[in-house]
């Protein structure tokens, strides 16, 4: 069975900490205790972007500042504004692709870079790229997976009926799966490369949902790390109905694939 751990499992179930920890030591796994330990020189952060000239240039100067310049930023672009510009003056990589939706330009993303920690974001200034040490610091733990979780502060800057619909996501994948977690469908998280290289990924909207539920079923190191949750900038580019539904469907037949191939 995988490993989840969020701050209330710290906090009631110590046990599972200790042997997790015992493990860790008599392996020697962890980056820090080696002397490897991963830093911004290791770091991606990848995301798609479509029409997001409101808000790239905050998020990417968020990035150059949290890591002094020293992450590589990878965007996957099909916009017909300004977006693929303003990326490339704030020196990312970008690629341009035409739209075909949210999965394949964070596929594409996520796939792209050679470092070692690929972390994803969304490009509309919701997320805390601030955080990005705090992520590191856990794969440097011996994380495989760091999964952002919004829904733990109340994520209040979040339209209540999107708030409404992950927390049903999150029920439903915990039911599937028989393993409790809070949000599948954050678009901030941190990877070790060769899970996502491993892996293959087959959803477009509901990749997001994949991209928890896949590592988490495999037996991966997966762990929710609360995150404060902004008002987005720009204009949203999902519908709420077709777009939930679509990443229900997703959450469904992925538990079920990765119930299916433990046989």
């Amino acid at each position: 069975m995988s490993s989840i751990t969020t701050p209330d499992d710290e906090a009631t179930d110590g046990a599972d900490s200790v042997a997790v920890d015992a493990t860790a030591q008599a392996d020697g796994a962890t980056e820090e205790e080696s002397g490897d330990a991963y830093t911004f020189d290791d770091l991606s952060v990848v995301m798609g972007t479509y029409n997001e000239e409101e808000a790239i240039e905050t998020v990417l100067d968020d990035i150059e500042r949290v890591t002094d310049g020293r992450a590589e930023v990878v965007c996957v672009d099909g916009s017909s504004d300004r977006t693929p510009e303003i990326g490339r003056e704030h020196g990312a990589t970008v690629i341009e692709q035409e739209p075909q939706g949210y999965g394949v330009a964070v596929r594409e993303a996520v796939l792209t870079p050679d470092r070692p920690v690929v972390v994803t974001t969304d490009c509309d200034d919701t997320y805390p790229m601030e955080r990005l040490p705090d992520f590191l610091d856990a794969i440097n733990d011996g994380a495989d997976v760091v999964s952002g979780d919004r829904l733990y502060h109340g994520a209040d800057a979040m339209p209540a009926f999107n708030r409404f619909g992950n927390q049903a996501f999150a029920a439903l994948a915990s039911l599937l799966m028989s393993e409790r977690v809070h949000d599948t469908t954050t678009g901030m998280r941190a990877y070790r490369r060769e899970v996502v290289q491993d892996i293959g990924w087959t959803e477009n909207t509901g990749l997001s949902a994949e991209l928890l539920i896949r590592p988490l079923m495999r037996g991966y190191d997966v762990r929710e790390e609360p995150i404060a949750y902004a008002e987005r900038l720009g204009e949203t580019k999902l519908d709420p109905i077709e777009g939930g539904a679509a990443i229900a469907k997703s959450i469904v037949t992925v538990c079920l694939e990765e119930r299916l191939r433990r046989f």
